[in-house]
């Protein structure tokens, strides 16, 4: 790996995202499609209620982003802008707790298989020592030669 693209890594170069929608604040490490990714959403944060109280569809998302950010790193590595990807299909998802804006959470992503521009991984979300969210989902990544601009 590039010494310069040394984990942690803030999240905001390896996904497309942008505030307020960029969940992921920092990849914490990586080695080949799996990671962990750590998160802090403001109490300002869009899937906030008016007590802090995060959406349960963020769990889903913080996900989904983790992903996007081991992909880009690992683009990122190969030289390569980071790319884009779209979810295609969640199952199997488990909602085991709840978060509140300034809760630190990590999330863990493995790819569990890979064919033809998709991807299928695993993620967990935690809070501290306990489980919150997780799930299996399907991911389609474009390629960025034939996408359309």
């Amino acid at each position: 790996m590039n010494s310069g693209h040394a984990l942690p890594m803030p999240a905001e170069s390896l996904i497309p995202h942008r505030p307020p929608m960029r969940l992921v604040d920092t990849l914490l490490s990586r080695e080949e499609g799996n990671g962990v990714t750590e998160s802090c959403l403001p109490a300002d944060a869009p899937m906030a209620d008016g007590r802090g109280a995060l959406d349960e569809v963020l769990f889903v998302e913080l996900i989904a982003q983790s992903y996007a950010a081991i992909k880009g790193h690992i683009d990122l590595c190969d030289g390569k802008p980071p790319g884009k990807g779209y979810l295609v299909g969640i199952g199997g998802m488990k909602i085991t707790g709840g978060a509140f804006a300034g809760d630190l959470l990590r999330t863990s992503v493995r790819t569990v298989g890979s064919f033809a521009g998709f991807a299928v991984i695993e993620g967990v979300v935690t809070r501290g020592t306990g489980i919150v969210a997780s799930g299996t989902m399907k991911l389609w990544i474009a390629d960025p030669e034939t996408e359309n601009p």
